[in-house]
């Protein structure tokens, strides 16, 4: 009797042993990701990284200044510019190059600080500073005068700083960049 009693426990163990365990409970599918925008413009697009270099101006008083750059010479960049920036430390800002010297005009749109703009000539000098542009606008800020380049720096920066309208430019570090129309 007991040996039965041991064969029927060992078949019964044997066959719960051959039995399929409860299938655990499916995981949760993972939430889509979050498409970024394509438009250059839209607060969740997604710049790459820009070159940087540095620009050294000459003040009124003979003192250089010298503002740490971001480098925007593709169409994307410089259409995003400094569009949704919170903040923009003195002494930085962001350096829009043009393959061709003519009449430039900026907006704000999506711009969240005010910003001086320096409009910057092909023999690297100041022709025109629009001081303090007002964020979030789509005036078009000119100086009507032909420039290749433009410098934004932060708004108030230039006169605290005593740059003006004639002064002298230095690029470094922007001769390799290669300026995409």
């Amino acid at each position: 009797m007991k040996s039965r009693v041991a064969w029927v426990l060992a078949l019964a163990l044997a066959v719960g042993a051959c039995q399929e365990a409860p299938a655990a409970p499916p995981k949760p599918a993972p939430a889509p990701a979050r498409a970024r925008s394509k438009d250059v413009s839209a607060e969740d697009y997604v710049m790459p990284g820009l070159p940087r270099a540095h620009v050294r101006l000459k003040d009124a008083y003979g003192g250089v200044h010298r503002v740490e750059v971001e480098v925007a010479a593709t169409g994307d960049a410089r259409t995003r510019g400094l569009m949704w920036r919170k903040s923009l430390p003195a002494g930085q800002g962001m350096l829009f190059l043009f393959p061709e010297e003519e009449v430039r005009g900026f907006w704000m749109r999506n711009t969240l600080i005010p910003l001086d703009m320096l409009f910057i000539t092909s023999e690297h000098r100041i022709v025109g500073i629009i001081e303090n542009a007002e964020p979030r606008t789509l005036a078009n800020r000119s100086v009507g005068i032909p420039s290749q380049y433009v410098l934004e720096v932060p708004g108030g920066w230039c006169q605290a700083n005593g740059i003006v309208r004639g002064g002298a430019v230095e690029f470094e570090g922007v001769s390799t960049i290669p300026i995409a129309p």
